[in-house]
């Protein structure tokens, strides 16, 4: 598929556009610091962009706003006491010495013990928290990916997790693999759901046009909210950069 992308800059704003084969053009504004993005038809000019970024001006510096003002965790040292999300539910940390290979216990909702050994730093423990939290998910997505594809009549090739610093998930249509990011561990179930059925609806829809969001609708009618959620949850410390 064509595409030419570059960035245009609409008074105090930075716009990257993407220009693909596509009837209609689509804006949006973008978690975690509000960036803006226009995906436009292939033939659609600079100055055309420009005025649609202008007459929905109001409407994007309030988003800008509201994921200006999402909270955002502390800087994780991995001590004792400290709070950490799974599956949208708040832990409190608790740091135990072992003389066994390093594990994570869940107890009662309420606490995440890391079991670590002695003198292991907080990369170490980062890098053992980050690892349970990636074998939940290979538990958790195998199931939805399994259901879904049956709904929406779509195989995927493959698929994976990892770190993302500007995307809950991504599909590679070509290759029909998508990828999950690691953070969905911290959030609530029925957002996780949501991040499988959208990205292999890309599989049948690549771009974000009218007809994947009827999709959406039909068969998930309350992605939205999931959506709403997600955006809303507090978002890692590390800084996100695009």
């Amino acid at each position: 598929m064509t595409t030419e992308s570059r960035v245009l800059t609409v008074g105090s704003l930075r716009v990257a556009v993407v220009r693909k084969p596509i009837k209609n053009l689509h804006l949006g504004v973008y978690p975690p610091d509000g960036r803006v993005r226009v995906a436009a038809p292939l033939l659609v000019s600079d100055a055309a962009v420009r005025v649609a970024v202008i007459s929905k001006l109001r409407w994007i510096k309030r988003q800008q706003a509201a994921f200006n003002g999402q909270a955002r965790e502390s800087e994780r040292e991995m001590v004792s006491g400290e709070s950490h999300y799974f599956l949208g539910w708040r832990y409190r940390l608790d740091v135990m010495e072992t003389k066994g290979p390093g594990r994570i216990v869940v107890r009662n909702r309420r606490i995440l013990e890391l079991h670590t050994r002695s003198g292991w730093g907080s990369r170490q423990r980062e890098r053992l928290l980050h690892q349970w939290y990636r074998e939940q998910l290979r538990e958790l997505v195998p199931p939805l990916i399994e259901k879904w594809q049956v709904a929406l009549g779509v195989e995927a090739a493959g698929w994976g997790i990892k770190k993302m610093k500007t995307r809950w998930g991504s599909c590679n249509a070509a290759a029909r693999r998508i990828w999950l990011n690691l953070e969905l561990a911290k959030k609530p179930p029925q957002c996780l759901e949501y991040l499988v059925v959208h990205e292999l609806l890309h599989l049948l829809v690549r771009n974000h046009d009218d007809r994947f969001h009827a999709l959406m609708d039909r068969h998930l009618p309350r992605w939205r909210l999931a959506r709403r959620t997600l955006n809303a949850a507090p978002l890692a410390h590390e800084t996100w950069e695009y």
